[in-house]
């Protein structure tokens, strides 16, 4: 299958050797990366603090614990969830449930309760995957009704090097983790798994149509939906990260996943694209910034996509010039907006490329990013990558397509976008029409199509009928010598309905007060844009993707606010 878009304006911006078109093949995910382990069966798939996945054990794993899948009587199209932070679990389960054709079901360990109880009953799925420190989560869910599926439980001491295994178990329990394995008939071994003999047989999938995973979004904003991501959609991602980033095939890339699996980014960018090139993948359980100096040092990795949180604290770690960061060639920021300060100073640490990129869950969720070796424009998403299309269209109708400039909601459209969301046909219709998807989000695409995110449209400020878009303003706030992080919202205000607030964190030793900070932004952008009041703060709220919750913020300035 190709994508051709003809003659689109940004082609002229794409950097030498980014081809203007895309092949999508009718395979899977599993057919390219069942391919990789051929190719390369002694090459390292995964380093686990100091464990060693080779491709053909990990895809003889995977192909072990799809074979159980079956054995306990799940059926092609069955849904399978994860319940697991970055660790080799992860991958072996994905591909495993993947080889058997079921439907993988992305959950956030960071779940619980009545987050965790909702997305389950609303996916239903047929087992789960999680770790004896994660089991507690499950077993709170169990106790309030929930009927457990199948329960398959590693326990986290055994994926590191049999010599340190001791020193997990006293770390663990010195922290209060549970080490615990569940009993019962739902409870099934993880070594069991892995020692089942045989793989499936290759499932029959229609690439198209057939549902690879169930990623859920909305988790900051509202309800949780779960966007249904085919086999195309996937495939075609990662295929167009490839085209996109050109690197020479030289085998020698390795890539550090500290950005979690179980969020849509940190699926495609730092697992499923780099398995297509046969890369060696670091895995980091959580994002750490003191463990990600140290697995830079140690371990080299020529790619480490990230979020601009984890960016901003290596830029200001006390202990970064300990530490050889020149390895580091390529960086895509994406989950939040990228402050170009935080930009300058990384690559001025590393001496690679940080771009920023865009995408969304229900596009799988690449669509635009900065050339990494082209043109980069300052506060742009750059440009869409091969095979997307996009525009901008007016945000009252969705119809209107505005022209160079004007600022209204974005919309692409490409094989990486989704199906629709599962079981809400009303909710895919308010996005999705004719291919082109509704993002949410405010966005001006230039002469040049070279595209902006402005904000969220839940997120614009309406000081008075004035429009003030909060990352404006924070890109303003992180340009002062004393900010290490801030963030923007709206509060209600008796005479002109809103205005803004802004949340900052000192640089450490800084020192700066609210009435400076306001008159630094008046001084460098309109008066009405700037904050009527600051308030400094140890650290902001952040989702398990690192994005600031603006949500919690507002509702806490909009708690302290006089009415309007």
């Amino acid at each position: 299958m190709r994508v051709d878009l003809g003659d689109r304006v940004w082609f002229s911006h794409y950097p030498p050797g980014v081809s203007r078109t895309l092949e999508v093949p009718d395979r899977t995910l599993v057919d390219f990366v069942g391919e990789s382990a051929a190719k390369y069966p002694d090459r390292t798939a995964f380093i686990y603090y100091g464990a060693r996945w080779s491709y053909a054990r990990f895809w003889a794993a995977a192909g072990h614990v799809g074979q159980a899948l079956l054995r306990e009587g799940l059926r092609p199209g069955d849904r399978v969830a994860l319940d697991l932070p970055n660790c080799p679990v992860y991958p072996i389960a994905y591909y495993g449930a993947l080889r058997a054709g079921l439907v993988i079901v992305q959950v956030s360990p960071l779940y619980q309760g009545q987050d965790l109880r909702r997305l389950l009953e609303d996916a239903q799925p047929k087992a789960i995957f999680c770790l004896d420190i994660g089991w507690p989560n499950l077993e709170r869910v169990a106790a309030e009704g929930f009927r457990l599926p199948l329960c398959y439980v590693a326990p986290l001491r055994s994926l590191y090097p049999l010599p340190a295994r001791w020193f997990v178990n006293r770390v663990l329990a010195r922290r209060g983790l549970s080490t615990r394995l569940p009993t019962g008939p739902f409870a099934r071994s993880w070594a069991g798994a892995l020692a089942t003999a045989g793989e499936p047989a290759p499932p029959t999938v229609d690439v198209d149509r057939d549902v690879a995973v169930l990623q859920y979004t909305g988790g900051t904003t509202g309800v949780p939906k779960a966007a249904m991501l085919s086999h195309r959609n996937l495939v075609a991602n990662a295929l167009q990260c490839r085209a996109w980033f050109n690197l020479p095939a030289s085998g020698g890339e390795v890539l550090l996943a500290s950005i979690p699996y179980f969020h849509v980014y940190g699926m495609t960018v730092a697992l499923n694209y780099p398995l297509f090139e046969g890369a060696t993948i670091v895995l980091e359980t959580r994002p750490d910034v003191d463990e990600i100096l140290k697995l830079i040092d140690r371990y080299r990795p020529t790619q480490f996509p990230g979020v601009p949180a984890l960016y901003n604290a290596i830029n200001h770690h006390p202990k970064r010039d300990r530490y050889d960061f020149r390895s580091i060639r390529v960086c895509l920021s994406g989950s939040a907006p990228l402050p170009l300060e935080v930009a300058r100073q990384f690559e001025a640490l590393t001496g690679g490329s940080l771009v920023e990129g865009y995408g969304l869950s229900e596009t799988s969720p690449v669509t635009h990013a900065n050339p990494i070796h082209g043109e980069r424009r300052a506060g742009s998403i750059g440009l869409p990558v091969p095979g997307t299309d996009q525009r901008v269209v007016d945000v009252e109708t969705g119809t209107r397509v505005l022209g160079p400039g004007e600022v209204g909601e974005l919309a692409v459209r490409g094989p990486q976008v989704m199906l629709g969301y599962a079981g809400r046909p009303d909710e895919t219709a308010q996005v999705l029409a004719d291919g082109w998807f509704r993002t949410g989000d405010l966005a001006t695409v230039d002469a040049d199509g070279y595209c902006s995110i402005v904000d969220r449209k839940k997120d614009l400020i309406n000081v008075g009928g004035l429009k003030v878009y909060p990352r404006e303003v924070e890109e303003v706030l992180f340009q002062h010598p004393a900010v290490a992080d801030a963030s923007v919202v709206g509060v209600p205000d008796a005479e002109l309905g809103e205005v803004p607030r802004a949340f900052v964190v000192r640089k450490p030793g800084a020192t700066v007060t609210a009435e400076e900070l306001i008159a630094f932004v008046r001084d460098r952008i309109a008066h009405y844009k700037a904050p009527r009041s600051v308030e400094f703060r140890e650290a902001l709220p952040r989702s398990g993707v690192q994005k600031v919750l603006r949500r919690e913020l507002r509702a806490e300035a909009s708690a302290t606010a006089p009415a309007p």
